[in-house]
């Protein structure tokens, strides 16, 4: 019997994503995965109609989201599954991280145009963007003004500490476990072991393996394979559900590939 592939961590265009739920179902068949989950930074606007398009095509489904929360000086992911994409609670804190996400933005333009920046105030409050380019508004302004290469330029060059730039502080982890256990979800902790997302894995582990996760997301395109072993061993010994996924943004993150890696059905445990 032929294992199913599956790939647990997508975006649309909904957040930062360049696909719409059609075009990500129709990328996820040219991948032969069998198994999805839509999860959108602090969104679930696609979740219904992607979920619908894949059972179409036979893919299982997943409903999910990825929310940002903060934990000492690191911004971390939260990914909830299987939740209740109408429940309040969960949308108010969607809806409030989404509104301190927009105003980073605005701060952000604003450092940058007191350090002597060629912008200015009015000019990007003005500027609209095709959200099918993925990102968000203040990387995409940049790069329309020919002051940013794209967004890993972004995060190594503007936003830093030089720049007196860093994420807002969004609700702690263990609020934000709650309200996705409360609108009846399993919290993951996303990509542990990625350098970009946070100090290693053996400092993230220590600092956040009493938190009230369901599981951790043992297999990811930023992951090597030591510590992808060493996630799914402790997943093991602590009795934690396993998830992965690529981390795909469509074109957005062109080093993210939609299946890649490659995880199958018995790679993962959901339930």
């Amino acid at each position: 019997m032929k294992l199913l592939r599956a790939d647990l961590h997508l975006h649309t265009m909904a957040s930062d994503g360049t696909w719409t739920p059609e075009e990500l179902v129709i990328a996820a068949k040219a991948a032969d995965l069998g198994i999805m989950a839509v999860t959108d930074h602090e969104s679930v606007a696609n979740v219904l109609e992607t979920e619908k398009l894949s059972q179409a095509a036979g893919i299982k489904f997943y409903r999910g989201v990825e929310i940002s929360t903060t934990f000492g000086n690191h911004c971390y992911h939260v990914l909830g599954y299987g939740i209740d994409v109408t429940d309040k609670r969960l949308l108010e804190l969607l809806n409030y991280n989404t509104y301190l996400l927009e105003k980073k933005d605005e701060d952000s333009i604003s450092v940058l145009i007191n350090k002597g920046w060629p912008i200015n105030m009015d000019d990007y409050n003005n500027y609209t963007y095709d959200r099918r380019r993925g990102g968000f508004k203040a990387l995409i302004y940049l790069q329309d003004k020919g002051l940013c290469n794209g967004v890993d330029d972004f995060f190594k060059y503007i936003f830093t500490s030089d720049n007196e730039l860093c994420f807002p502080e969004f609700g702690t982890i263990g609020e934000t476990i709650d309200i996705i256990h409360n609108a009846g979800g399993k919290a993951f902790l996303a990509h542990s072991a990625s350098d970009f997302h946070g100090p290693g894995l053996d400092i993230t582990l220590g600092a956040l393996g009493n938190e009230r996760f369901d599981g951790f997301e043992c297999y990811h395109s930023g992951h090597n394979i030591e510590d992808t072993a060493n996630l799914v061993r402790y997943c093991h010994e602590h009795n934690k559900l396993i998830s992965g996924g690529s981390d795909c943004h469509g074109t957005f993150v062109p080093s993210r590939t939609i299946g890649i890696p490659e995880i199958y059905e018995n790679d993962i445990r959901m339930d």
